[in-house]
């Protein structure tokens, strides 16, 4: 009988492949090259088996022939992938083509099974969002536990990539609230928890799809990852690119991408519009997109040296994105959860304060808020309490407590005139 580890989950029996790692180089010849090929296989799970880890990390894991297995908690998903072990993704843009993902499969990861992903896993990654990402904290530390008490002390890279701001770094705190004090020292040694900035867009499936694992991704895909972080050797992953300067494309994604997004999508909403190639299509809201992203953008290039040319070359890619004819991208999508896009640290917000930093022309942006506050959305727990807010508080008060920012500010007094008038 296995024995039961701290966790209370059965210990598992660690198979022999898993230490020939540890097998000095000279012996290595010994060994049938079928062994050594299957060690160097990565293993890598992925939490979160939506059309973002379908569609962009898992895609690019298992194109760089790592076994991928994905952890979600949508029962029918989890049979789906594991029946079919493979799944459609179209890439579209200027070239489209479509590709096959095989060998892959899936685990709950509400059960036991993750647990043992985890303590043999080479690689752990995340594309559940940044509201179910503390969830999966507890689940993350029960493995890590479990894989110390089974004797597995190899470095395991642990990568959140989410539209958050160092989201694997809070990722980290999550699960050091979780695990015993008694195991923090070898985490610090063992794992690494690395930080990354993510760019794909990936829209729902159309509803006439009746492939439920067919997804359809652009062709543009932007993933960096903070090089400083890794413990062990970096996985070689095609369209994985490593810095030292992490926080300059955190922020220039944060500031163009999501900023343009998010400001087509509510301007859009304004004028009826339903899908963001339509908003973009509309010449009034394409310019002021484009101003809102140079406003942004002009906060990058003084606060990281960015090339002012380069970064405008950068702000009209995006535009081209947002028209791409192939998505079918639809603005409550893009819209939704409007407290959290509203925050301090978030898209709109953040690079408004980083233009009263430096003292640099806001006026699109403050736009993009006030329209943000005109938001309504019946199906969004968020839309509507923002409404509420409006409703008991006056404009005013309720974007001083959903931004953070003084009430009484000038730039407070901006934006309310701003929503007053839209």
């Amino acid at each position: 009988m296995n024995p039961v580890s701290s966790t209370g989950w059965p210990a598992p029996r660690i198979p022999r492949l898993s230490w020939i790692c540890w097998v000095p180089n000279r012996l290595r010849n010994h060994l049938s090259s079928s062994l050594v090929q299957e060690v160097n296989i990565m293993k890598t799970l992925h939490f979160g088996a939506g059309n973002i880890g379908r569609g962009f990390i898992g895609k690019l894991l298992a194109d760089a022939s790592h076994q991928v297995t994905f952890a979600d908690v949508n029962d029918t998903l989890i049979d789906q992938l594991n029946h079919r072990q493979e799944y459609k993704v179209h890439v579209v843009g200027a070239d489209q083509k479509l590709d096959v993902v095989r060998n892959v499969a899936a685990v709950s990861s509400a059960g036991h099974e993750v647990i043992a992903r985890i303590i043999t896993a080479d690689l752990v990654t995340t594309a559940v969002g940044p509201n179910i990402l503390d969830k999966i904290a507890s689940t993350l530390a029960k493995g890590l536990q479990a894989r110390f008490d089974a004797g597995n002390l190899t470095p395991l890279n642990v990568i959140a990539c989410e539209n958050m701001v160092r989201g694997t770094s809070h990722l980290k705190q999550e699960v050091l609230k979780y695990l015993p004090v008694a195991y923090h020292a070898t985490l610090e040694t063992c794992i690494g928890f690395v930080d990354s900035a993510v760019d794909r867009i990936v829209p729902p499936a159309a509803a006439a799809n009746d492939d439920p694992l067919e997804v359809t991704v652009e062709s543009f895909s932007e993933w960096i990852v903070d090089q400083t972080q890794f413990k062990g050797e970096l996985p070689k992953v095609a369209g994985m690119e490593p810095t030292d300067n992490l926080m300059a494309f955190v922020e220039r994604k944060l500031f163009t991408l999501n900023t343009g997004h998010i400001v087509t999508a509510y301007l859009g909403k304004l004028r009826g519009y339903r899908t963001v190639r339509e908003a973009i299509e509309d010449p009034v809201i394409r310019s002021k997109v484009r101003r809102a992203m140079e406003e942004s953008g002009a906060v990058l290039v003084k606060r990281y040296g960015f090339d002012p040319r380069l970064h405008a070359a950068y702000i009209e890619k995006i535009l081209s994105r947002f028209a791409n004819p192939y998505l079918v991208d639809e603005i409550d999508r893009v819209g939704r959860q409007p407290l959290r896009k509203l925050a301090a640290g978030d898209r709109l917000v953040k690079p408004l304060l980083g233009t009263l930093e430096y003292g640099l022309p806001n006026e699109q942006l403050q736009e993009g808020i006030a329209a943000a506050l005109h938001y309504r959305n019946a199906d969004d727990p968020q839309a509507v309490e923002l409404q509420a807010l409006l409703a008991e508080l006056g404009p005013a008060k309720a974007l001083a407590r959903v931004t953070g920012l003084d009430e009484e500010s000038e730039v407070v007094r901006a934006i309310v005139a701003r929503y007053e008038t839209l």
